[in-house]
């Protein structure tokens, strides 16, 4: 109350006699205005959309958020602004004065000058409520709305972030990024990798990596798929072993989680607080131990052992489905495993025959993760001419001229932010979610 008194007789002061006249203020995001240490008057202009308003006999507090972070900047104004307007969900833009707030819940607060409404928000038809936390099955009926909750705008948050922190692991290794293909002059087709284009690309520079869209039409329901999702994919030259490609893969997850948890740490935590209560330990287990490798011989024997009863039956030769993969991280202790060398038969001609016979496996690699299974896919890819010319007439030019060996993978963003985040469903952490049946935006 004595910090009200004070700012209010501040207020009255500057409005009772004449005021010198004010520089220009200059614009800031609230989280650029909540990082400042020691603010000293300063005059700024911040836009942005009112969280919450508290109106008390001689002072006004509103809450006002630009979607820059977490928290919001506390605005403080004579009660004689129109409060009628300043409704939740209505944009505005606040000018006035930046002074260290006399509450220890924050460090600055904005003395106001002028507020003006942008955009009016009617409360009562809004469909995201004040004060209330609605369910991501309610949020997911309004796309075009639920990016202005906090735990939407958390996820996004982190999204951006671990976008920055892919870029940054592949940059200072020269690694070229190859953009993705914008002209349709011949009839195509929706893509479902980049691993052409890179392949292409890897005969000239060692290390390549593209993330962009990829389409598939999946025609499924599930918490774990998406019509339209993000992929990381990379190709590096070279690349002699399995072990030296898992190695990137894990460099890359645990490099990635380490950056988000430092630069968005209030929003990870409003994830694992109020969404996925003890995945902060589960993430911290898996970003302090090694990953584990085991050969997808050795998986269906652990499988096939196990007291679970599948849905489908495990046996060599079949592929891995979910319930198999969660059931693998399990008893892998919750640390996520390398399943290695699959049957040549499951998989792409152009992985690496691994000649081993009577079996036969390529030298094939998937990492499964608690929570969503499959999170990344990759080889070494066979760069023996023969091999392929046994196999199939594609790549050949790739593999007669000047051809090394290489391997390189692929990552589902979405997933990868499920698995760190702890979010259940796919849906929940990407902006527009399209998948069978459902394209709302």
């Amino acid at each position: 109350m004595f910090g009200a008194r004070c700012l209010l007789r501040a207020l009255r002061s500057c409005s009772s006699a004449p005021c010198p006249r004010h520089r220009p203020a200059a614009r800031v995001s609230v989280r650029g205005a909540l990082g400042i240490q020691s603010a000293n008057g300063e005059r700024v202009k911040v836009q942005g959309w009112i969280r919450s308003v508290r109106s008390q006999k001689e002072v006004l507090f509103l809450h006002v958020n630009d979607g820059s972070s977490l928290e919001s900047l506390q605005v403080v104004a004579d009660s004689s602004f129109d409060s009628r307007e300043l409704a939740f969900g209505s944009s505005v833009e606040v000018q006035g004065q930046l002074v260290k707030s006399p509450s220890k819940k924050q460090n600055v607060e904005l003395k106001a000058e002028k507020i003006e409404v942008v955009g009016n928000c009617d409360a009562k038809a809004f469909p995201v409520k004040y004060k209330e936390r609605h369910p991501l099955e309610y949020l997911r009926q309004y796309p075009h709305l639920r990016c202005r909750t906090n735990v939407l705008g958390s996820v996004l948050r982190v999204r951006s972030e671990a976008t920055a922190a892919i870029h940054s692991f592949f940059k200072p290794s020269s690694k070229i990024k190859v953009p993705e293909e914008n002209f349709f002059n011949i009839p195509v087709f929706l893509t479902v990798s980049g691993q052409l284009h890179l392949e292409v690309m890897s005969g000239a520079f060692t290390q390549v990596f593209t993330f962009g869209p990829t389409f598939r039409a999946e025609n499924s329901q599930s918490r774990r798929h998406l019509a339209e999702f993000y992929m990381v994919e990379a190709e590096i030259s070279f690349l002699e072993s399995l072990q030296d490609l898992m190695q990137v893969m894990e460099n890359l997850f645990k490099t990635t989680a380490m950056t988000v948890l430092s630069n968005c740490p209030k929003d990870v935590e409003l994830c694992h607080k109020f969404i996925a209560p003890g995945q902060k330990d589960r993430l911290e287990h898996m970003l302090k131990n090694n990953f584990l490798v085991i050969s997808y011989t050795e998986a269906v024997e652990i499988l096939k052992q196990a007291s679970q009863n599948f849905t489908f039956t495990p046996e060599w030769g079949a592929d891995l489905h979910t319930e198999h993969e969660k059931y693998l991280v399990k008893h892998c202790g919750d640390i996520p495993v390398f399943v290695i060398n699959y049957p040549l038969a499951l998989k792409p001609f152009y992985m690496r025959d691994n000649e081993d016979g009577p079996q036969h496996t390529v030298a094939a690699v998937d990492l499964l993760v608690p929570g969503v299974g499959e999170l990344f896919g990759g080889s070494l890819r066979e760069e023996r001419y023969h091999f392929l010319e046994q196999r199939l007439a594609r790549y050949l030019d790739l593999r007669r001229f000047g051809s090394v060996p290489h391997g390189g993978f692929g990552m589902g963003f979405e997933r990868y932010l499920q698995c760190i985040l702890g979010i259940d469903n796919i849906k929940d952490v990407i902006p527009f979610p399209r998948f069978t049946h459902s394209c709302l935006l």
